[in-house]
């Protein structure tokens, strides 16, 4: 509650701190291009940086240094070895896909006489003579210019490799020496915040980056279950590239919702093994949406209330209620959203606003 009356230096505060609002945003903005690395890096550190203090205090690695390289070492490691026992399966199954691919199209260029259609409007005297006119208009210069032109894209898109490895390299400077000095600025922010308003606001950032470590943890966990079980359920179906579009799903549910995208690429995939095995399409589809409806419904009566129930502290009504709510009034990034607005909405009301009435 504002207390006390509206007065013309009040107004002008207001004022200010409104424009100075648009004018940090604005520089932002101007400065996207080169503040992302440092955000992105900001990101890496923040969910590396308790594996880092786990190395130091557990470990007992005595120097900050050593303990960022180690946990860079192992991450590296998980992520080399996934790939490891993801990659060799996928080979198979896109070649698998690929042996569909071709005898569907065979089919398809059979049963539309295309090889006859190509052979007609080549034979088509016309056509040779518009061929052959636009042969005689070619020149050198366009040889030359046509040359000059993959030159050029061949060194713009060498420039942009490497500046993609420059950019990398920064990434990882900013990701070492923020972890070095990671309390330092973690803390060092809320010296920036007026004495009077520091334990209000520090208050509810701490509880909302409280919730929302509780919230990623969930979701992720949610998001490998949901994963999982669309891989098993389209191994089970026969579903080519099962466990592929299986974890995929399961990665598009980081965004609650988002995994009724993954309908498009099952619909393909059907197509192929219908071509392939002869099967019913519809049969085919049916199974798959047998699949989905099973894992949507675990998804939303075990899992989604169970894990984000407990993590959150918010009841399973409650959250599907936020979903619905956030979804509607902001669409797509309502839903991404929707959990940390309203831990956020309910932290501010009770460490704001209870507190001071």
């Amino acid at each position: 509650m504002i207390q006390g009356e509206i007065t013309f230096d009040r107004v002008v505060r207001w004022v200010l701190v409104a424009l100075g609002i648009i004018a940090v945003y604005a520089l932002l903005t101007a400065l996207s291009g080169v503040l992302w690395q440092f955000f992105l890096a900001w990101v890496l550190a923040y969910f590396t940086y308790p594996l880092v203090i786990f190395l130091e205090r557990r470990c007992h690695l005595r120097w900050r240094a050593v303990s960022i390289l180690v946990a860079l070492l192992l991450v590296l490691s998980v992520a080399a070895l996934l790939v490891v026992l993801t990659v060799p399966p996928m080979v198979r199954e896109v070649s698998r896909l690929t042996d569909d691919v071709l005898i569907f199209a065979r089919n398809w260029i059979g049963e539309n006489n295309i090889y006859e259609q190509i052979q007609m409007v080549v034979q088509d005297e016309e056509v040779q003579q518009k061929f052959l006119t636009v042969l005689e208009h070619d020149s050198t210069w366009e040889a030359l210019r046509y040359v000059a032109l993959q030159t050029w894209e061949l060194l713009f898109h060498t420039a942009q490799i490497l500046i993609s490895i420059v950019n990398v390299f920064v990434v990882f400077l900013y990701f070492f020496f923020i972890l070095l000095d990671y309390e330092t600025i973690s803390e060092g922010w809320q010296r920036l915040i007026p004495e009077s308003n520091r334990p209000a606001v520090v208050g509810v950032l701490k509880e909302v980056e409280t919730n929302m470590n509780r919230y990623f943890r969930g979701q992720g966990l949610i998001a490998l279950l949901v994963g999982i079980g669309f891989a098993i359920g389209f191994s089970i179906v026969g579903l080519p590239m099962a466990v592929g579009v299986g974890l995929f799903i399961g990665l598009l549910n980081m965004v609650p919702y988002l995994q009724m995208l993954g309908i498009v690429p099952v619909t393909v995939l059907a197509l192929l093994k219908a071509s392939d095995t002869g099967e019913s399409f519809w049969v085919i589809m049916g199974l798959c949406a047998v699949v989905f409806a099973i894992v949507q419904t675990l998804q939303d009566m075990v899992l989604t209330p169970k894990i984000m129930g407990s993590a959150m502290g918010m009841n399973p009504a409650v959250i599907l209620l936020s979903l619905s709510v956030w979804g509607c009034l902001l669409g797509f990034i309502g839903l991404v959203i929707a959990l940390p607005l309203t831990m956020l909405c309910f932290t501010y009301y009770k460490r704001i606003v209870l507190e001071e009435k």
